[in-house]
């Protein structure tokens, strides 16, 4: 798939070590019931691909057996997949923290009644995709009528205790630029999104996370399609900080596609740069149980600069002023 973004091979990233490893972001399926024009993965409702039982039983496996503290579930939408509250249950019994990036809009959808109230009932971290506090920009960028299902959601959240102090329920939204420029400071965004939304809907959540746009899939697309996605590479390039290569999440995470192939990051699986054997065979979860991958170099490319450039975001939000608070 990268061969498809030849701008993405020939632009030289400087190398990365992994540490150790805490974190599995597991990507659940493709299928969505939005299809976002920012989306790397290329989500939509017309995607089949999705994560068996037999892999996540492995999956489940490899919990039992390794020291992970975080499992975060991506998709497409993770709720679609049918699999995903067994393994839910299966991790939080574990002491695993679990991470749900939802998308708001799918807690409207049919068969999700009371997703919601199981979320809140597990302690799972909601990081919802929000990509604007306005409704023009979200609608213009996720569909008509997705602000709307988007507050609802977030007010049904509320209600349960989410981003409410003290409730234990942590509501994470997450802020992606509309076009081919790098999210503004993270912490100044974040007290705009939360002066807004309370005000105009009385919505609360606890932190913003800005996350830049990646340069493949339908935002890269878009970027040839319009002819700028070179500007964009030289615009992530100019802004890197070497700072932020000591805090991007692809040193502690392992990303997991629904196939049970291991990757460096998100964003490498969807280009196809799987984790390999050294016989050059693809790394699968049961791969997990016994190899550590300490120390092992992570496969780079040009896209890596969208992950430390400016404040740094990776999937975490902004990583200097992550770095800072931790410092604090």
């Amino acid at each position: 798939m990268i061969d498809s973004y030849p701008h993405l091979k020939n632009i030289s990233f400087p190398p990365i070590a992994r540490d150790k490893l805490t974190t599995l972001q597991v990507n659940l399926g493709y299928r969505c019931n939005l299809s976002c024009t920012h989306c790397h993965v290329n989500a939509g409702p017309k995607r089949n691909e999705m994560m068996d039982s037999g892999t996540v039983d492995t999956l489940i496996q490899l919990l039992e057996n390794r020291e992970i503290k975080t499992l975060d579930l991506t998709g497409g939408a993770p709720e679609l997949n049918i699999h995903f509250r067994r393994l839910i249950e299966a991790a939080s019994k574990m002491g695993v923290h679990v991470i749900d990036r939802c998308n708001l809009v799918i807690l409207e959808e049919e068969r999700q009644e009371g997703l919601a109230q199981f979320l809140a009932k597990q302690q799972v971290e909601i990081v919802a995709s929000m990509p604007c506090y306005l409704q023009e920009n979200v609608d213009s960028q996720r569909g008509k009528g997705t602000f709307d299902a988007s507050i609802r959601g977030l007010t049904l959240l509320n209600s349960l205790g989410y981003g409410v102090n003290g409730s234990g329920l942590l509501l994470n939204l997450v802020y992606n630029p509309q076009g081919a420029h790098l999210p503004p400071a993270q912490n100044l965004l974040e007290t705009d999104y939360k002066k807004h939304l309370a005000k105009h809907y009385g919505v609360k959540f606890n932190q913003l996370l800005t996350i830049a746009n990646l340069p493949i899939h339908r935002f890269g697309s878009l970027l040839l399609s319009k002819g700028e996605f070179d500007n964009y590479m030289d615009t992530l390039q100019e802004a890197h900080r070497t700072e932020n290569l000591s805090t991007v999440m692809c040193r502690s995470m392992v990303s997991i596609d629904w196939q049970g192939v291991i990757y460096d990051c998100d964003f490498n699986q969807m280009l196809n740069l799987p984790i390999k054997h050294l016989a050059g065979e693809s790394l699968q979860i049961q791969d997990l149980q016994n190899s550590t991958l300490l120390e092992q170099q992570i496969q780079v490319a040009g896209h890596c600069f969208g992950c430390t450039a400016g404040q740094g975001s990776s999937c975490g939000g902004a990583l200097n002023e992550t770095l800072n608070e931790a410092l604090a």
